[in-house]
């Protein structure tokens, strides 16, 4: 049977038949009062061993986003960016591997070539969030720089007008999540206050209410064979985005419903369930239902936004997952790079 079938390359979009504010620093040994984390401090042999595997490491360029070539890719320029981030001395050793790698799956012909069949398909490309998030702080040539940014910028554009992507975006699960955390992170790359702004109305006026039930779970996910994984993979999305759209003068951790709860009342419902899996109130999830929370960011996150120590404690006890299908649930993998600022270069 012949169908339709979306593909991105460059950026851009076209039809092809197919037939298939924390009080405290966190210090090693630190105390119950911490509810702010170094990464640097607490992540760095983590990181350099994530970035070790990725200097050996050489993934071959598919339009399949939901291969683990794809998902590879996108965990060794995260995990370069963080090396390069710790440990000054050999920043150019990381940057070199990752612009090979960013050259590789973004510069041939007219760059990254990805299918997608349907709003679904756009779910696996929420793993570029955080390789936007990481370009800054890797001293990468300005041309392999660019041309990211330029089939970044083109995606961007199809997120934000495209019909079949305003389904992803008005989707009441993950599919929503997922749109509001690759815009914020892709119009941050780019310095597109305009997207930023709109992002930040639809979070404060559409994604909470469309996501969140009057008990602060996420509730179309309640259903879903594997709720308890997508819940929490749209607690971390949501906590991204909100470190990504929060600025100086406007919080959007801080955004509440009159009739329900915010970001504030998700995490609060979310981190007894981290603590203790067992504890989860609904069905156990049909697969890696033990292997689960995984290290969750936004509790991280959402430790430093509330000043709540309990939520950095939890999160320094969790275990990082290790299967293909728990990492594309964890869409952030280094969260060093989401509250840290890229080294100044001359």
């Amino acid at each position: 049977m012949t169908t339709r079938r979306l593909v991105l390359a460059g950026g851009a979009a076209w039809l092809a038949a197919s037939t298939t504010a924390g009080r405290a620093q966190f210090a090693v040994g630190g105390t119950a009062t911490v509810t702010r984390i170094d990464f640097a401090v607490v992540d760095r042999e983590r990181i350099l061993a994530a970035a070790a595997v990725a200097l050996g490491r050489t993934t071959k360029p598919t339009s399949n986003a939901q291969s683990d070539d794809f998902l590879w890719m996108t965990l060794d320029v995260a995990a370069l960016a963080a090396a390069a981030h710790v440990d000054e001395d050999h920043e150019l050793k990381y940057a070199a591997k990752a612009a090979e790698t960013l050259g590789a799956w973004f510069g041939g012909g007219k760059g990254l070539k990805v299918e997608i069949d349907g709003f679904e398909g756009l779910l696996p490309l929420c793993q570029l969030a955080e390789v936007a998030v990481a370009l800054p702080f890797l001293p990468v040539p300005d041309a392999v720089a660019a041309t990211v940014k330029r089939w970044i910028k083109g995606y961007l554009g199809y997120l934000r007008e495209d019909e079949t992507a305003g389904l992803a975006r008005d989707a009441k699960d993950r599919h929503g999540c997922s749109w509001m955390l690759q815009v914020a992170a892709f119009a941050r790359l780019l310095g597109d206050d305009k997207a930023l702004q709109e992002a930040r109305v639809r979070f404060r006026h559409a994604t909470l209410r469309a996501e969140l039930n009057g008990d602060g779970f996420f509730k179309e996910e309640l259903s879903r064979a594997n709720a308890f994984r997508f819940s929490l993979m749209d607690l971390d999305m949501l906590a991204g985005a909100c470190v990504l759209l929060s600025t100086r003068f406007e919080s959007i951790w801080d955004v509440e419903l009159q009739d329900g709860p915010g970001m504030r009342g998700a995490i609060a419902r979310h981190v007894p369930y981290c603590a203790r899996p067992e504890t989860w109130p609904y069905a156990a999830d049909a697969k890696y239902f033990k292997e689960l929370p995984g290290r969750r960011p936004a509790l991280a996150f959402a430790a430093k936004a509330y000043a709540q120590p309990e939520y950095a404690a939890v999160f320094l006890k969790l275990k990082e997952a290790t299967e293909p299908d728990l990492l594309r649930a964890t869409p952030i993998r280094q969260p060093v790079l989401w509250g840290a600022t890229p080294r100044r270069r001359d």
